[in-house]
C-alpha cells in the first residue's frame, strides 16, 4: 500500500491525527503507552515492538496497529526508520 492509499483509509477510519515520523538509528523507548489508538505504516528502516510479552518487527510496508493504553517499548533498527503514523481517539 503507498502512504496515500494508506492516509486515506487512516482518515477514512477515523485516524484524524496523521504526521510522518522519523526516528534515529538504533533508537529505544522505554515501556510506555498511549491515550490514543495507533495505526501505522512503516515506510522505511524497521520498528521492533515489544508488547503483551511479545516480540515483533515491521519492516518498511508493514503496518501495525496499538489500542489505547496498551504498554509497549520500541527499538528501531541500525538505519532508524520513518513511519507514517495515524492517532484515533478512543471510541471514535
Amino acid at each position: 500500500m503507498n502512504a496515500a492509499d494508506f492516509e486515506s483509509a487512516l482518515k477514512r477510519a477515523g485516524y484524524l491525527d496523521v504526521e510522518t515520523k522519523q526516528y534515529k538509528p538504533d533508537f529505544a523507548t522505554q515501556p510506555h503507552s498511549h491515550p490514543f489508538d495507533v495505526r501505522a505504516l512503516v515506510l522505511e528502516g524497521e520498528l521492533t515492538l515489544v508488547a503483551n510479552g511479545e516480540s515483533r518487527t515491521y519492516r518498511a510496508g508493514e503496518i501495525f496497529e496499538m489500542a489505547a493504553g496498551c504498554e509497549h517499548a520500541e527499538q528501531f533498527g541500525p538505519a532508524g526508520a520513518r513511519n507514517l503514523v495515524g492517532r484515533r481517539q478512543p471510541g471514535a
